[in-house]
C-alpha cells in the first residue's frame, strides 16, 4: 500500500462502519509496516489533540483499534503494548478532564516529572497550552516508575528572559 494511501488509514478508520474492524484490520496489515506506522501515527495525534467533548471517541476508537489491529507487535516489536498505552493515555486524560474544571483550563500549563530520591535531573515540558500538558502529563503518567513524581501546573505569573553576551551585557553598563 503506498504511503499516500496509508496517510488516510486513520480517518477511513474513524468513519468505519460497525463490524468493519476485521476487514479495515486485514488492509491495514496488508499494507504492511510503512502502513500501520502512518496510522498509529495518526491515532497518537488524535490522542494528543482530541479535548473533553470527544473522550469517548477517544475510548471507542481504541477499542475498535484493538479489535482491527490485536496483535501490532507480531508487525513491530515496539507496538506489542500500544492498545495498553493508548488506553492508559485516555485514561489519564479523562482523569485530568475530571479533576480541572473547564474554567481553569486557559494559560500557560507546564508538565515536570522527578524523581526526588536520586539526584537526576528534572524534566520540565513548560509553555504548553491546556490540551498538550493534558497529555504530555497522560503520556507520561502511563510509564511513571514508583518512586518517580508527575505534575501538572499552569503557570499563573511568567518572568522570561534570554541570555546576553558579555560584550552586551557590558555595553549596557556603559550606557548607565
Amino acid at each position: 500500500m503506498p504511503i499516500e494511501k496509508a496517510d488516510e488509514m486513520f480517518a477511513r478508520f474513524r468513519e468505519l462502519a460497525p463490524g468493519g474492524e476485521a476487514d479495515f484490520g486485514e488492509e491495514l496489515r496488508a499494507g504492511g509496516f510503512s502502513a500501520v506506522r502512518v496510522f498509529l501515527e495518526d491515532f497518537r495525534a488524535f490522542l494528543r489533540e482530541y479535548d473533553e467533548p470527544r473522550q469517548e471517541e477517544a475510548e471507542r476508537l481504541i477499542a475498535r483499534g484493538r479489535s482491527a489491529l490485536p496483535e501490532p507487535g507480531r508487525i513491530s516489536p515496539a507496538w506489542a503494548r500500544i492498545w495498553d498505552e493508548f488506553a492508559d493515555i485516555a485514561a489519564y486524560k479523562r482523569d485530568v478532564f475530571n479533576r480541572i474544571p473547564s474554567d481553569s483550563r486557559d494559560g500557560e500549563w507546564q508538565v515536570l516529572i522527578d524523581n526526588p530520591y536520586t539526584n537526576g535531573q528534572i524534566a520540565v515540558y513548560p509553555a504548553l497550552s491546556f490540551l498538550e500538558a493534558a497529555y504530555l502529563y497522560a503520556y507520561f503518567r502511563t510509564g511513571l516508575l514508583p518512586n518517580e513524581v508527575i505534575r501538572m501546573q499552569r503557570i499563573h505569573n511568567v518572568l522570561f528572559d534570554t541570555g546576553r553576551s558579555p560584550e552586551a551585557r557590558g555595553a549596557e553598563r556603559r550606557n548607565d
